[in-house]
């Protein structure tokens, strides 16, 4: 029974850190927050337009913000009180929705009011991304940090699919979005609130002149740690060509033949895949043949999105999807402890800020190549096209990067990234 107790506290050693619970919980109501948001903007704009392109612009509308500030946004993680970033960025959470209750309520049809918010939406996650990530080295020390990474990864999908099931249903029952962003402004609101529970330990970081060098350094460090950077560019490329989740509404629409609370269990069957894995790291983490276990996932990452692109039915597609977040989270998991452990806290800011871009890219570039893809050839082609470049780009990094695919201990990567 000791035994056991033991290995029950080891695998929530995270928790006995002061602060950790309470981040997890605003970063919970926050990903809840822009998980529901989502489900409504795009329910509204294609009930709007009826235009997968119009779907594809959503992501487009995100990631400009992110690529054209991430230089700034990372060197000011590192210059200043990173959870001071995190309030101001929970507080702007809060006004987006804000403003698109307003939009909704008075009416306006057109969605370049919707877009102009997105947009907003886009700025406030450039600095969010690498403060939250950059803030987590300085709630739990470093022996605890995979554990800690692991539960942060099962919260972040816990909310990914409570929040889009939650914000499907509020919108279908209410036939209106102005439910959804209501509900979105007290979900922000209490993340504000849980942030102010935290108290990092602050190391003492030089203050470093602003310079090009130094603004760049991130991208500097990356560009050298040949491990990491095949890690996150084969993340990158892979979800960029299998981005299925920008066409959700539409097949929601238009092949299923469900409402806004299918789209929201669609939505959510990813996090429900991603979140099962992560407690599967969380209790059983990655020990051996780590590099081979990646390209592996990815690999069928690929394969579940052909599966779901060809799928017509409701529960095939959902079950696609969960494989799909399962089968990705390795990748996530991965990559993020390498980042972490790997660079000095007074760098974590900048670095942090590069993955932020090529999630970022993965992510909403993903979206609008989706969209524009889904424009050109049809819905149900883009999807399997997509997934049948994340098989090819699997195939090419396994050839390129041979670093990355003959590692085999985590430690041993970390060690040697």
């Amino acid at each position: 029974m000791a035994e056991s107790g033991t290995s029950s506290l080891s695998q929530r050693v995270a928790f006995t850190n002061p602060g950790f619970a309470l981040f997890l919980a605003a970063r919970w109501f926050i990903i809840a927050c822009l998980e529901m948001q989502s489900v409504a903007v795009g329910w509204q704009i294609y009930q709007i337009t009826h235009r997968t392109l119009d779907l594809g612009l959503i992501g487009l509308a995100q990631f400009f913000p992110g690529i054209l500030l991430f230089l700034v946004s990372g060197h000011a993680v590192d210059r200043f009180n990173r959870r001071s970033i995190l309030f101001a960025c929970y507080a702007g959470f809060t006004i987006c929705p804000a403003l698109l209750f307003w939009i909704s309520a008075h009416g306006v049809q057109s969605v370049r009011w919707i877009y102009a918010v997105i947009v907003l939406l886009g700025v406030v996650r450039a600095f969010n991304f690498p403060a939250t990530r950059a803030i987590i080295p300085q709630i739990v020390p470093e022996e605890h940090l995979q554990n800690a990474i692991a539960w942060a990864s099962t919260t972040f999908q816990s909310a990914t699919i409570l929040g889009p099931s939650i914000g499907g249903v509020i919108y279908a029952v209410s036939k209106s979005p102005l439910a959804v962003y209501a509900t979105s402004m007290v979900l922000s609101a209490a993340a504000m609130l849980s942030i102010l529970g935290v108290n990092p330990v602050s190391k003492t970081r030089p203050r470093e002149p602003i310079s090009l060098k130094t603004v760049l350094a991130g991208l500097h460090y990356i560009w050298h740690k040949k491990i990491i950077l095949g890690s996150i560019s084969l993340d990158l490329f892979a979800v960029l060509l299998g981005g299925a989740v920008a066409l959700l509404p539409a097949y929601a629409h238009d092949i299923l033949r469900t409402g806004p609370w299918g789209l929201g269990l669609l939505r959510c069957a990813p996090g429900i895949g991603a979140a099962a894995m992560a407690v599967f790291l969380a209790y059983r983490p990655l020990r051996k043949k780590t590099g081979v276990t990646m390209f592996v996932c990815v690999g069928a990452y690929g394969v579940f999105t052909i599966l779901f692109g060809l799928s017509h039915n409701l529960y095939l597609s959902m079950v696609a999807l969960v494989l799909l977040g399962a089968s990705d989270m390795v990748s996530v998991i991965i990559r993020a402890v390498l980042i972490q452990v790997a660079t000095p806290d007074e760098m974590r800011g900048r670095v942090n800020a590069v993955d932020m871009v090529f999630i970022g890219a993965s992510n909403e570039l993903g979206q609008a190549e989706s969209g524009f893809t889904a424009s050109w050839l049809g819905t149900v082609p883009a999807v399997v096209l997509g997934g049948v470049g994340a098989l090819v780009v699997t195939a090419l990094w396994a050839w390129g990067f041979p670093e990355l695919r003959r590692a085999d201990q985590l430690t041993s990567v970390q060690s040697d990234a």
